[in-house]
């Protein structure tokens, strides 16, 4: 298999894996859960400020990539191309992965211990794709708000789907 054949055999894979894992959440009612994170509706919901202080370059674990800035309607939330157009530049980029090219690293907002992909989103989707641990990354912190007294926090049940902070997105293999 000739390296286009291959790129475009790993592309037709890992759309085949975001359909199933769209398929099997409808099934059980969880169709959101498969979504991947949006940084602005985390960041309300934490009520976490405008803050920010860069880090510089870092390697990142990329299971600790669990949502987007920008573009959570392209992928899922394993980071799968959950649209067909996208499949030009993750071919692109899944092309670098296996002539072993170096790419720039991937812009990341980290909020807690979570990160959430400013600019790299197919990056990261190829990383993922092939089980690499690890990414290069430049990234910003952002802080919660500082305040006299503690906001409480409320539960799952009273409809806050991040109460307990970021840790429950730790996205599936």
């Amino acid at each position: 298999m000739d390296l286009n054949e291959q790129v475009d055999a790993d592309f037709t894979r890992a759309r085949r894996r975001a359909r199933l894992r769209a398929v099997v959440a409808r099934i059980r009612s969880e169709h959101a859960s498969n979504r991947l994170r949006s940084f602005d509706d985390v960041r309300r919901e934490l009520s976490v400020a405008n803050n920010r202080l860069h880090r510089g370059t870092k390697v990142v674990e990329v299971d600790q990539i669990v949502g987007s800035v920008g573009r959570w309607g392209e992928f899922d939330r394993s980071f799968l191309p959950a649209r067909a157009s996208v499949g030009h530049k993750w071919k692109r980029i899944d092309r670098a992965f296996h002539r072993a090219q170096d790419l720039p690293p991937v812009e990341l907002y980290k909020l807690e211990e979570a990160y959430f992909v400013v600019d790299g989103h197919h990056r990261v989707s190829v990383a993922r794709y092939h089980d690499v641990p690890t990414v290069e990354a430049a990234v910003v912190e952002f802080h919660p708000q500082l305040s006299a007294s503690p906001v409480p926090a409320t539960s799952k049940s009273e409809g806050n789907q991040y109460a307990g902070g970021v840790h429950a997105f730790t996205p599936p293999r």
